[in-house]
């Protein structure tokens, strides 16, 4: 079976089945894990992702107020590659190429139609799902229940452990900072699950803009920055959009020194495998008493006041 991913949280999940000699193609934005390296690359952005956060949001409202996709499907690779399942999603219109672009060009360029199989998580449980939903299509479906159960097992095993904190301070996860946007989808859950409280979104709801005015009331202990797609170098390039504001001292995370840049494009916007990593992350900087061990290495600094 030949695999093409579209999507990193895909290559991350095809791996993770063991099959990443099958994969044999994948997303421009795909960088994990290592042995991917040198793979065809099967899409390109029409933005620049190194450009600065309210570029980035100009330029991709200006394209999905169109009706455009952000990313192009590298018509010429796919045709050569001629894969037999292509992992895709529907979840997000800005984190890949748009599904009705797939079907589209597999339709003109395969000689034999491909299974494809499109994530939409909202939830951590859908994240799990999607996982068996490609091992399922790759006709490997006791890989797929072994590794969601070991997954599950561990994200339990931090469940079990926040429950014996003894206080649950307010969480704020950013992410983006032009326009501010607060983290929603599976990340509320995370927070939970990690020893904090979360009130900015319901668990499962799609990210929305937040005015400086409700942080200020919300009023977080903990604050995590974490752009969608950013790794933790350009967050800190992009850091004095909230510093800056002179709100910003007058929160209590920041009076507190309780504020942290995460790698948001490794970790928690990222709904594969790493998943249950990004929730050692949270539990760790939430409640360093009982997760710091926890952390992955290199994935967060503290920001200062």
């Amino acid at each position: 079976m030949k695999i093409a991913s579209l999507l990193p949280s895909a290559t991350e999940i095809v791996c993770a089945l063991g099959l990443s000699d099958a994969l044999v193609g994948v997303s421009h934005a795909c960088d994990y894990p290592p042995e991917i390296a040198g793979r065809p690359i099967l899409t390109e952005p029409k933005i620049d992702p190194a450009d600065n956060s309210a570029a980035i949001d100009d330029a991709v409202r200006r394209l999905v107020g169109d009706g455009l996709s952000v990313y192009r499907i590298r018509s010429d690779v796919l045709q050569q590659l001629q894969p037999d399942l292509i992992v895709t999603q529907e979840q997000c219109e800005v984190c890949a190429v748009s599904y009705r672009e797939v079907v589209e060009a597999t339709r003109e360029l395969l000689h034999v139609p491909a299974t494809i199989v499109s994530l939409k998580p909202v939830g951590l449980d859908d994240i799990f799902d999607d996982m068996q939903r490609v091992a399922d299509a790759a006709e490997c479906s006791p890989m797929g229940q072994a590794l969601t159960q070991r997954l599950r097992a561990r994200l339990d095993a931090i469940r079990t452990r926040s429950a014996r904190v003894h206080s649950r301070p307010r969480v704020a996860c950013i992410e983006w900072m032009e326009p501010l946007m607060a983290a929603g989808n599976w990340v509320p859950e995370l927070v939970t699950l990690a020893g904090g409280t979360y009130e900015l979104v319901a668990a499962g709801a799609h990210s929305p803009t937040l005015s400086w005015e409700d942080l200020m009331h919300y009023a977080p202990d903990v604050i995590v920055i974490m752009p969608c797609g950013f790794g933790l170098r350009q967050t800190q390039r992009e850091l004095p959009l909230l510093t800056r504001r002179p709100e910003w001292q007058r929160l209590p995370a920041v009076r507190n020194r309780r504020v942290y840049a995460v790698d948001g494009n490794a970790y928690l916007n990222r709904p594969g495998p790493r998943i249950v990593e990004s929730a050692e992350l949270l539990a760790g900087l939430i409640q360093p008493g009982f997760f710091a061990v926890k952390i992955p290495a290199n994935s967060y600094v503290r920001v200062e006041p």
